[in-house]
Order: structure tokens, then C-alpha cells, then sequence
């Protein structure tokens, strides 16, 4: 079974993005000074309500900044949301986020694990290792056989 992990752990980093909306919904703006803890142009793991989803962290067209423009319940749906329900608007709904707002998200495993939570609440994560080697590593060893 996996170790449970709080959000005000000292382990758990936490950074503060901003809602902001857009034309289908809302997103998350993750400041410059903060986008070393996650990986752009990536598809990672997203916690919330201790359900896990995932999302598709961009890079803006300008400026350094990254953003999470949805969250949904596959990795293709992240990476190609048409047709997918974003689960991101009805999360700050229930949250009581408004644009403009602060959402928390701490980065529990870098690169891999992250949860979503509001100011204030304190947020359980199922804190587990990544695997040591992507899809596309293992594809190439086996074919290396």
C-alpha cells in the first residue's frame, strides 16, 4: 500500500497559480519563477479530490510563464482535449475559485505527481515512485533484444 503524504508535508512543494479564464472555461497560470517545477510541454499526473487525472502543462507564447489549461480523466484527452470533458472548471466550481483567484498546487513527486487544492484546505496524496523508465525507453530496449 502506498504512503500517504499531506499536503503540508515538508517534502511537498507548494506552488500558488492564479485561475484565470478563458474562452471554454478557466486554466491555471503558473508564474516564471516557478516553472522549473514542472515539466513543459508535458502530460503529468493531477490529484484532485483524491481523484487522479491528468493534464498538459504549456508554455505560454510569450513570456516564461506555464500554464494547465484543463484537467481530464486520460493522458490522450490531455494532450487533445477536443471532445473531453475538462474537469478543471467544475473543480474550481466546487472550490469557490474565482478568476483571479489562487488555486495551490503541490508538487508532491517532480515531474510526475501533483495535487490541486484551494487556500486554506489541506490536501492527502498517495505518494509512490514514478516509473524508472518512460514508455518510449522500454520500447527502444525491447526492440534493441
Amino acid at each position: 500500500m502506498a504512503d500517504r503524504i499531506a499536503s503540508d508535508h515538508p517534502s511537498v512543494e507548494t506552488v500558488r497559480s492564479t485561475c484565470t479564464e478563458t474562452a471554454t472555461g478557466v486554466k491555471l497560470a503558473v508564474p516564471a519563477d516557478d516553472r522549473d517545477s514542472f515539466p513543459a510541454d508535458e502530460v503529468i499526473r493531477v490529484v484532485l479530490d483524491g481523484e487522479e487525472l491528468f493534464a498538459h502543462v504549456q508554455r505560454a507564447l510569450t513570456g516564461d510563464e506555464l500554464s494547465i489549461p484543463g484537467i481530464y480523466e486520460t493522458p490522450d484527452s490531455a494532450r487533445d482535449p477536443s471532445g473531453a470533458s475538462d474537469r478543471l472548471t467544475a473543480w474550481t466550481d466546487d472550490h469557490a475559485v474565482s478568476a483571479g483567484g489562487s488555486v495551490l498546487i503541490d508538487v508532491v513527486e517532480p515531474d510526475f505527481l501533483y495535487g490541486l487544492r484551494a487556500p486554506g484546505e489541506t490536501a492527502y496524496y498517495d505518494a509512490r515512485e514514478p516509473p524508472r523508465d518512460s514508455l518510449s525507453e522500454i520500447a527502444k530496449d525491447l526492440e534493441d533484444q
